[in-house]
C-alpha cells in the first residue's frame, strides 16, 4: 500500500486547465512523443511540454482541446525543449495515455482541486 498524502501536501500540487494551441511530433524525443504548447490563460501564459500520447492522439486533432496539467513542477530539459508543465493522463495496460480533460469548456488557467 502506498503512503498517504496529507491534505497540505496535495494542496501544493497546482493543476490547471489549459487549451492546446500547437502540437507536433517530437522528432528528437527518445520515446514517441508530441511537443505541445498549452495556453493557461493570462496569469500563467503559454507553456511548452512533451507528452508520450502518440498511441491515441494525432497532433492536428489536439489543437483547441482542453487538458489538465501540473504547472508548478520545476522546468525539465527533454531533448531540445524545456518542459514547463506536466500534462495529465490515465495510463492503460498497453501504455496508452488517455488525456484528462474537463467535461465541459472552462476558462484557461482554472485551478483543479
Amino acid at each position: 500500500m502506498e503512503e498517504h498524502l496529507s491534505w497540505s501536501e496535495f494542496a501544493r500540487v497546482e493543476m490547471r486547465v489549459g487549451t492546446v494551441m500547437e502540437a507536433e511530433v517530437f522528432e528528437k524525443a527518445r520515446n514517441p512523443a508530441l511537443k505541445l504548447q498549452v495556453d493557461f490563460g493570462e496569469e500563467l501564459g503559454i507553456r511548452k511540454t512533451s507528452a508520450q500520447i502518440t498511441k491515441l492522439y494525432q497532433p492536428e486533432k489536439l489543437i483547441g482541446k482542453q487538458v489538465i496539467a501540473v504547472v508548478n513542477f520545476p522546468p525539465k530539459q527533454i531533448a531540445n525543449i524545456m518542459s514547463e508543465c506536466l500534462v495529465l493522463g490515465a495510463v492503460g495496460e498497453a501504455g496508452e495515455v488517455t488525456l484528462l480533460q474537463p467535461e465541459r469548456p472552462v476558462p484557461n488557467g482554472l485551478r483543479v482541486g
